[in-house]
């Protein structure tokens, strides 16, 4: 893959880096992806549901703008999530024009025990490291978790 002229000024290497984390990246998560079927509910709405359970309640708009989608898009995720009793929405205290959309018990012990498959799938396949692997993996996703807050 060739870097355009624009980015060539970041330097090669770190263009070639850059390609083998985003495709490493895509399929780690493709793999683990399949274990979310478990869940019952679709990729679309298991995100958003994480948003709720992990960042806490939030907006239509707010949800919306954190998932990358549309309003009305999301809107119908929040409906899909509220028909199985996995969200709730209730009228804003500050503004009661505007409604907050919050993870049911129900739709956090769904996101806790999908989080738990993911993290166990991966842990399998770390435990077949070396512990010096295991080592630098650790210190690889302290710079991947700097590098989601710069991009």
């Amino acid at each position: 893959m060739q870097a355009s002229p624009e980015l060539k000024k970041v330097g090669q290497q770190a263009f070639e880096g850059a390609d083998h984390l985003h495709s490493a990246t895509v399929h780690l998560l493709r793999g683990l992806r399949i274990r979310d079927r478990e869940s019952g509910i679709g990729p679309a709405q298991l995100s958003a549901l994480s948003v709720l359970v992990f960042a806490g309640p939030k907006s239509l708009a707010e949800l919306a703008q954190a998932e990358q989608v549309k309003p009305p898009t999301m809107s119908r995720i929040v409906a899909g999530l509220v028909r199985g009793k996995l969200a709730y929405m209730a009228t804003n205290k500050d503004d009661r024009r505007a409604v907050v959309i919050s993870a049911t018990t129900k739709g956090i012990n769904l996101m806790q025990e999908a989080r738990v498959r993911r993290v166990e799938s991966l842990a399998r396949a770390v435990a077949a490291l070396h512990e010096s692997e295991i080592v630098l993996l650790r210190k690889a996703a302290r710079i991947m978790e700097e590098l989601s807050r710069k991009v």
